[in-house]
């Protein structure tokens, strides 16, 4: 049995082989993770939201960014410099002669393959007398040729050469370790030893560690674990939160505590700028010595919120944390939101205490919508306009106009809206048209289904309903382009669509659809909605729609006029009763097939609505939507929503708040919701309680 043999790599050869491998498996991934993405395309797309976005902060702060990074310049230069080196790897290897290569004796003598007997004697003396050492040859050189000319010429040597490639016959099995020879020298021993104990009992564990302890720390959504516990405590503690109380809570976050969060910073002049803001602020709660609402920390950061909702100037130190305050608030509240959700199905599945009321979550979404426009609860929303200002305000609530929000800006004609904003120059005015075209408007539609039941329209207590809503997405210059479109101009046809031109776009008015149909017999269908409205709220809009309580759709059938109920009843009259009998059948037959055709068809589109969510869930759907107009937020925000059902009533949750992140033109969602008591009110017309 041959031997073994365990050898390093002397010459460095292998080596090379690994070094190259493991730079690849390095650099590739690197680049495509890590590499500055096209600069020229994100400048386009700032160039294209400059008319409407320009005014922002967020804007601003993105602008001077690019313009004083440096980080795409230091990641393109590190990975080229990658590049380089396992280019470079790749080049040496490439230039390496293969170390195992087949046996050739004829290679050795330059002789060609089947050569003569005299041929090769002749050619081994020449070899010899040239290569041989006491000629002055090389020694080595000369022991190939000898070798060579053995396996030619002797019968054992060719007959080993033949069956195992060497003239030797079988050799020991040869297993190469691709580290170069030094690394096990016994000179480097200390040194070696000394870098794998840095590496894998020194490094290894910190990075370990730090990302061990930075996850325990931290929830999925990169907020601190006792952040989330110190809401559940207080929403558990007061389910009822007004505002002020939730801007306590909210800035009692441990994400301003620079002990828990190194972002955050106290400084010392915030003992002389900070008592200034409270003095000019007013009533903040701050004699509340119910921590961690007496915290600096805390009293800080409710200090510049509140500023910031308050569109306060403050320094330029404090300016700095009101922005990383202020750019933290909206996750924070999301949080808050998250931690009610839980608390309300523990309330309803364990009992025992009371869930959050409806009006605490929805404050929570409230504050966030007034925290990325910088706009307190009491003021004009149409201070979210650029160029607006307080005292501006007169020229709109004025008795001629009463314009008291941003839809009753858009429903106004252009002549009386220019006239109205007098007070801006032509730039300006077209400046305001354009953020205000931005905006979005959300229409809802709703359909109920309960998919467990052989009858999905067929609702009654105890049944699980899903509730799909469709969001759509439109600018709101859409729908004026729409309102304009749609208003008459004179003459006959201004009087009879002036009932039609009153109600507009944006005005969502729900009521039950009656339909005629002109068939002879019709069943009477009814569908029943969720207990309350389903809402949508934007993260920092208005209420973008509401669906009635109970949506109730009807089939009625159409009176038949005077003659023809005559003429029916002579065509039965001379009818005789067989004829009767077998236009019974065949109308029963009709009926039938009617029926299958409408079950057919409703099986169809129920497998094509799981067959989209199963998708659905299975799609990955960027977050990106459109960017929100938002002067004094820092930090890019995109629209996103909030759709759930409430009962208004007891001031609950019925489904839990659906949070759509991918709403660009439409989105559909289900909501489950469980039908607890169904109350008959009269004949034709059923709610739910």
């Amino acid at each position: 049995m041959a031997g073994q043999q365990f050898q390093y790599d002397d010459s460095g050869n292998t080596f090379f082989y690994f070094l190259t491998s493991f730079v690849g498996l390095i650099v590739i991934p690197a680049t495509y993770y890590l590499w500055p993405r096209d600069q020229n395309a994100e400048q386009l797309r700032l160039k294209s939201l400059r008319r409407v976005h320009g005014r922002c902060l967020w804007y601003r702060l993105r602008l001077m960014k690019s313009q004083q990074s440096i980080m795409p310049t230091l990641k393109k230069a590190a990975l080229l410099f990658g590049w380089a080196v396992f280019l470079l790897l790749a080049y040496k290897v490439s230039k390496l002669d293969r170390e195992y290569q087949e046996y050739n004796p004829y290679e050795v003598l330059n002789l060609d393959p089947g050569a003569s007997l005299s041929e090769i004697k002749k050619q081994y003396r020449v070899l010899s007398l040239k290569f041989h050492p006491d000629k002055g040859g090389d020694e080595a050189t000369f022991m190939r040729i000898a070798k060579a000319y053995a396996a030619l010429t002797n019968e054992q040597s060719k007959l080993n050469w033949q069956i195992y490639g060497n003239p030797d016959g079988p050799g020991a099995t040869s297993f190469g370790i691709a580290l170069p020879a030094w690394i096990v020298d016994q000179k480097n021993s200390m040194l070696v030893l000394l870098v794998y104990g840095l590496a894998f009992m020194v490094i290894l564990p910190v990075v370990v560690g730090t990302w061990w302890y930075r996850s325990i720390r931290y929830s999925g959504d990169q907020i601190l674990i006792n952040t989330t516990q110190l809401f559940m405590h207080f929403m558990y503690k007061t389910p009822n939160m007004n505002m002020k109380r939730l801007a306590m809570v909210l800035t009692a976050a441990f994400e301003f505590d620079p002990r828990s969060n190194k972002e955050a910073t106290i400084r010392p002049t915030d003992n002389i700028e900070v008592p200034q803001l409270i003095r000019e602020l007013g009533n903040i709660n701050v004699k509340k010595k119910e921590p961690p609402f007496c915290y600096p920390y805390s009293l800080k950061a409710r200090v510049l919120v509140l500023a910031h909702l308050a569109r306060m100037d403050v320094s330029e130190e404090l300016e700095e944390d009101q922005r990383f305050v202020v750019r933290k608030s909206p996750a924070l509240l999301q949080e808050m939101i998250n931690v009610g959700c839980q608390l309300t199905m523990m309330a309803n599945s364990r009992g025992g205490f009371h869930a959050p009321r409806l009006v605490t979550i929805e404050n929570c979404m409230k504050l966030t919508q007034m925290i990325v426009q910088g706009l307190q609860e009491s003021k004009s929303p149409l201070l979210q306009l650029p160029h607006f200002e307080e005292e501006n305000l007169r020229y709109c609530i004025s008795k001629k106009y009463k314009v008291r929000s941003l839809q009753d800006l858009v429903s106004l004609k252009d002549s009386d809206r220019r006239n109205m904003l007098r007070f801006l120059g032509e730039e300006k005015y077209d400046e305001v048209m354009a953020v205000l075209g931005s905006f979005p408007h959300i229409t809802m539609d709703t359909k109920l289904q309960v998919l467990d039941d052989e009858d999905s329209n067929n609702i009654t207590a105890g049944s699980i309903v899903t509730v799909t809503v469709t969001l759509t997405r439109k600018r709101m210059a859409d729908m004026f382009e729409k309102e304009q479109e749609s208003t008459p101009c004179t003459g006959e046809e201004a009087q009879g669509d002036s009932s039609k031109a009153k109600t507009k776009v944006w005005q969502n008015k729900s009521k039950g659809a009656k339909k005629t149909a002109k068939s002879k017999k019709k069943k009477l269908t009814k569908k029943k909605a969720p207990p309350a409205p389903a809402k949508t709220k934007q993260a920092n809009g208005n209420v973008a729609g509401n669906v009635p309580a109970a949506t109730t759709v009807k089939e009625e059938e159409d009176e038949a006029s005077d003659k023809g109920s005559e003429s029916d009843e002579g065509e039965a009259n001379k009818d005789s009763p067989s004829e009767r009998d077998e236009d019974s059948d065949k109308q029963s037959d009709t009926e039938v097939d009617e029926v299958a055709g409408d079950d057919e068809e409703e099986w169809e589109a129920l497998q094509q609505s799981i067959q989209r969510r199963e998708r659905a869930l299975l799609e990955t759907k960027s977050k990106v939507t459109h960017p929100v107009y938002s002067l004094y937020f820092p930090e890019e925000k995109q629209e996103w929503w909030w759709l759930y059902i409430a009962d208004r009533r007891d001031q609950t949750l019925v489904s839990m708040p659906y949070h759509v992140c991918t709403l660009k033109d439409t989105e559909e969602v289900s909501l489950c919701v469980c039908v607890c008591v169904c109350v008959t009110k009269n004949s034709n017309t059923q709610e739910m309680m």
